[in-house]
């Protein structure tokens, strides 16, 4: 295989394939190559999964959207594990391969591994959820009858579905009231039939009497008084009957109507308890029947979804773990080598450099220093230089009194020279003009 070729599972897994010396150390990260590139799509179709169970299995376009981004966050992380190496910056004078890495501590280990083993759930939960979907959603019929069953007995329809009830009884009790009448009247009808019968009988001849005909004042005459005024009777209580009938009319329709609202309330709180319910079918209610299908039947469906589950997780913990087996390899302790002389060549160059700027520091003080040195001594000769011009001038120059006392102030008079010569010139008679040159001294 050509080495760019061999080289692209080494990048893949995020390795410096100039640091890769050995074919032990290439067959391995070329293997840790590999297992990111399947994991990337085991992760993009778990990501999917995640989405779909999320919305009900309603199949959204936008999960294989989300998919390669969660499979790229994981994919990152996983190859920033692989392409770190601890290397240690003490002691980096020494070439003692112990001193190259720094030694592992156990919650370095821990935490990969905890956020190797969160993803890989996150992710393989989501696969496993849509594997069991059949057994999953048949538990959740289950469930949402259930819970259906709950709602009408405890909620609202049960309070609505007792007062139905309550209206019915009361319907009931005035029925009740108003068939005894009816029933009354139609007992007493009917024993008036029988008692015609008697007196038609007796008129025959065949009754107790045995004599024929019904006279005035006889055993015939009064049964047919008797069936008469029963029949009386009868229509006595089916006049209270329909009278109490027409009473009750109005509370009947006013109960009739209360129902009849009841039962549409009812309709319409159970078609939304309904769909309340059955939208209570995402990830979390899944899960939760997948635990109770894993708890409730472990060998039929959790040994397998145990098995299944591990072996995802250690396709996901794969490239980590192999990660943790080669440490110290050469492939680690060749890039800990070039690390440690850069930081070395960097360490020394700043102590040259920090060596260089005192040096300068120095030599620019004492440049400093020795440039006020020299500006003193010349401010100096030419103090000395002034002081004698002015001796020697003041010997071969001829000036006046007034000149030299005005000079004997070192320059610091209170008036001008000028103010001097106008004053001793008013004195001698205010004129203005230029003074002469003075003549000079006998020698």
């Amino acid at each position: 295989m050509p080495k760019g070729r061999r080289d692209v599972l080494l990048r893949v897994a995020n390795v410096n394939p100039a640091s890769v010396t050995t074919h032990t150390d290439r067959v391995l990260y070329s293997a840790i190559g590999v297992f990111i590139l399947l994991y990337f799509v085991y992760a993009t179709i778990g990501g999917a999964a995640f989405i779909d169970a999320g919305s009900n299995y309603q199949h959204p376009w936008y999960r294989w959207l989300v998919g390669p981004m969660v499979a790229a966050g994981v994919v990152a992380y996983d190859r920033a594990v692989v392409g770190r190496v601890a290397i240690s910056y003490e002691q980096l004078e020494s070439t003692d391969p112990q001193h190259f890495l720094r030694k592992p501590t156990f919650a370095l280990y821990a935490g990969r591994l905890g956020l190797a083993l969160l993803f890989a759930v996150l992710i393989t939960e989501p696969l496993m959820l849509s594997r069991y979907q059949g057994e999953i959603d048949a538990r959740l019929n289950e469930v949402h009858n259930q819970q259906l069953s709950r709602i009408d007995r405890t909620g609202v329809v049960g309070t609505y579905a007792a007062r139905i009830e309550a209206l019915k009884r009361e319907t009931a009790a005035d029925d009740a009231v108003v068939s005894g009448l009816t029933d009354r009247a139609a007992q007493k009808r009917q024993d008036a039939r029988k008692l015609y019968q008697q007196a038609v009988t007796d008129s025959a001849g065949d009754g107790v009497t045995r004599a024929a005909g019904c006279p005035s004042g006889g055993s015939c005459d009064q049964l047919v008084r008797r069936s008469r005024s029963l029949d009386d009777e009868a229509t006595a209580l089916d006049v209270q009957a329909g009278r109490l009938l027409d009473t009750q009319r109005a509370a009947r329709e006013a109960r009739s109507e209360e129902q009849v609202e009841l039962t549409r309330r009812i309709a319409e709180q159970r078609e939304a308890n309904e769909v309340a319910v059955k939208a209570d079918a995402g990830f979390g209610a899944r899960t939760a029947a997948m635990w109770h299908l894993v708890t409730s039947d472990f060998w039929g469906v959790g040994v397998f979804y145990l098995g299944i589950t591990l072996l995802l997780v250690a396709l996901d913990c794969a490239a980590v773990g192999l990660k943790f087996a080669s440490r110290g390899n050469g492939y680690e302790r060749n890039e800990a080598r070039i690390a440690r002389r850069r930081e070395h060549e960097a360490t020394l160059i700043h102590e040259r450099e920090i060596q260089d700027a005192r040096t300068y520091g120095e030599a620019m003080a004492r440049v400093v220093a020795d440039g006020i040195e020299a500006a003193t001594h010349d401010a100096e000769v030419a103090r000395d230089s002034a002081e004698r011009a002015s001796a020697v001038l003041r010997t071969s120059v001829v000036v006046p009194p007034e000149i030299r006392r005005l000079s004997s102030h070192n320059g610091r008079h209170h008036r001008p020279v000028h103010a001097e010569f106008r004053h001793g010139t008013d004195e001698a008679g205010r004129h203005r003009s230029p003074l002469r040159a003075l003549p000079s001294e006998p020698e």
